[in-house]
């Protein structure tokens, strides 16, 4: 696990821990001392810790302007234990929230698992961004029929051309229009 490093192509057009208005605002990060881990296993270390034990984030772009915020999180995301959605929504999306964000692109390709406790935080995020929405975009198979079966599917937005998107060919904003697009579609 150690090898897989948050996405990196983006670090010239946004850096979190250069952005005051950032949850990760000065930040420090090692290339070489690895201090992070999910259960025995060491993470790189350019990924943010938030409280949780076994999920990690990394805000690769925050857009103000355009209200919208591209959230890449690694790990096991357990509610059950951890309560990670209510340290996600505490410690990242309502800092965030109080900056204007109120588009959450949540990439979850490296959520190895979810667990479930209940959709209260869920549903609490879900109303925080009134106009906005939160996507989850290409989480495994598996967390996703959790999420359905768990019914988190009422308050993020997820399947369908949201799983397959080839996110890494985009820059930020060209992501975000091909959310919006989706999004839109499915609104209407």
């Amino acid at each position: 696990m150690q090898d897989i490093e948050p996405h990196f192509r983006w670090r010239d057009f946004y850096q979190a821990e250069h952005d005051s208005k950032s949850p990760f605002f000065g930040r420090e990060y090692s290339e070489f001392e690895f201090t992070n881990q999910i259960y025995n296993y060491l993470i790189h270390p350019q990924w943010d810790d938030f409280g949780s034990n076994t999920l990690y984030v990394k805000l690769l772009f925050t857009e103000y302007n355009e209200g919208y915020a591209i959230i890449e999180l690694i790990g096991e995301w357990n509610d059950a234990i951890n309560n990670d959605v209510m340290l996600l929504k505490r410690e990242v999306a309502e800092i965030l929230l109080a900056e204007g964000i109120n588009k959450f692109i949540l990439i979850g390709e490296n959520v190895l698992n979810f667990h479930v406790s209940d959709d209260c935080y869920y549903e609490e995020w879900f109303q925080d961004v009134e106009d906005g929405w939160i996507v989850a975009l290409n989480f495994q198979d598996h967390v996703l029929d959790e999420f359905r079966r768990n019914n988190i599917d009422y308050y993020l937005n997820f399947g369908g051309d949201l799983d397959a998107v080839n996110w890494r060919k985009f820059t930020p904003a060209q992501l975000y229009i091909h959310v919006l697009d989706i999004i839109s579609k499915r609104l209407n």
